[in-house]
C-alpha cells in the first residue's frame, strides 16, 4: 500500500501548529506570540508531526480538541490578518475596481501584436 499524500494549506498548517503548541487560550496571546508559537511548533514537530499530534488529540480527547482547534483557527486568522499589508490605503476605494496597466497613447489592448 502506498502512503497517503495530501496537500495542506498554510492556514491549516498554522492552526495545527498553534493547536500543538504550548500556548494557551487563557494566555490571551498577542499576534506576535501566536506567530512565534507557530514557528516553534513547526520547527519542533515539522508539518507532518503537527498534523499527527492534532489527529492524536482528536482521537483521544475529541470534545476538548474541537474547542481548541476552533480557538487555534480563529487566533491564527487574527494574527496573520493584522500583519498583512494594506494593499490600498484608501478606505473609500471600491474593492471591485480593477485597474490594468496604462498603455502608451494611441495603443489599446486590442492592438496587433499584443496578447489578449
Amino acid at each position: 500500500m502506498w502512503p497517503a499524500k495530501y496537500s495542506v494549506s498554510i492556514r491549516t498548517l498554522r492552526a495545527d501548529a498553534l493547536f500543538v503548541s504550548a500556548l494557551q487560550r487563557s494566555d490571551e496571546p498577542s499576534a506576535n506570540q501566536v506567530q512565534q508559537a507557530i514557528i516553534a511548533a513547526v520547527r519542533t514537530f515539522g508539518r507532518a508531526g503537527c498534523a499527527e499530534r492534532v489527529a492524536q488529540e482528536f482521537g483521544d480527547h475529541s470534545e476538548t480538541a474541537v474547542i481548541r482547534m476552533r480557538w487555534a483557527r480563529a487566533v491564527t486568522h487574527e494574527a496573520f490578518t493584522e500583519t498583512a499589508p494594506d494593499l490600498d490605503p484608501r478606505p473609500d476605494a471600491d474593492p471591485l475596481l480593477v485597474v490594468g496597466p496604462r498603455l502608451p497613447a494611441g495603443e489599446t489592448s486590442d492592438s496587433p501584436g499584443r496578447a489578449a
